[in-house]
């Protein structure tokens, strides 16, 4: 019995050897991808987190700049986060704060070309649309009319679309264009929240025109 079993394991142990002959390799190759693959995505991971924290400072030492009006500083901490950082949301916050230190120091082009990087580069789609609505306006004083309502164009966030009939109202309005401006500042109206003051500002707009809206009145318990 013990000399047939030991014939059974001989003859299993000489197939696990041809077996292994045969596919060892491969098995061991794929085992390698597999766990470089692993490797390299959690190293990816633990880098984009650290990247993440890295930004974080930068970001935070931008806001003290911006809050004392330290342009060239702001602008040089801005600098750090656009090259080194431009995949994290800190660097299209950072934009953002950028143009508006740049717009208070009077750097008009400076701060419309911070806007136009993050309108172009934003990780999140909602930084680059307030990116362009901002961009927009700049446009607006300018007199490039054409140009802010092609950069309006670029908003596609569902939440910025009563903003941007407000921005279309605006320059129809510059354009001497009053019925193109009743149009979109009701779109605008219709479409902000009720609470908004903002809301209270398109109203004056319509009024302005000749356009009356019933004020939604609110009962006080």
């Amino acid at each position: 019995m013990a000399s047939h079993l030991d014939l059974e394991e001989q003859e299993q142990l000489e197939q696990l050897k041809a077996f292994w002959k045969r596919w060892g390799n491969p098995i061991v190759w794929v085992l390698t991808l597999c766990l470089l693959g692993y490797a390299g995505w959690t190293g990816w991971n633990i880098l984009q987190r650290n990247k993440a924290a890295e930004a974080s400072v930068l970001f935070t030492q931008l806001e003290r700049a911006v809050k004392s009006g330290d342009l060239n500083g702001g602008q040089g901490l801005w600098a750090q986060l656009q090259k080194g950082y431009a995949s994290t949301a800190y660097a299209a916050q950072g934009a953002l704060l950028t143009a508006k230190l740049q717009l208070d120091k009077g750097k008009v082009d400076e701060a419309k070309a911070s806007l136009n990087w993050a309108a172009a580069n934003a990780a999140e789609p909602s930084y680059a649309d307030l990116a362009r609505l901002r961009l927009a306006a700049l446009q607006m004083d300018a007199k490039q009319y054409d140009e802010a309502a092609k950069t309006l164009e670029g908003v596609k966030g569902a939440d910025f679309a009563p903003l941007v009939a407000d921005r279309r109202g605006d320059i129809a309005l510059l354009q001497n264009k009053p019925d193109q401006a009743k149009t979109e500042f009701k779109k605008a109206y219709d479409g902000l929240d009720k609470q908004l003051d903002y809301r209270r500002m398109v109203e004056m707009k319509l009024a302005s025109l000749g356009v009356s809206v019933e004020t939604d009145k609110e009962t006080v318990q």
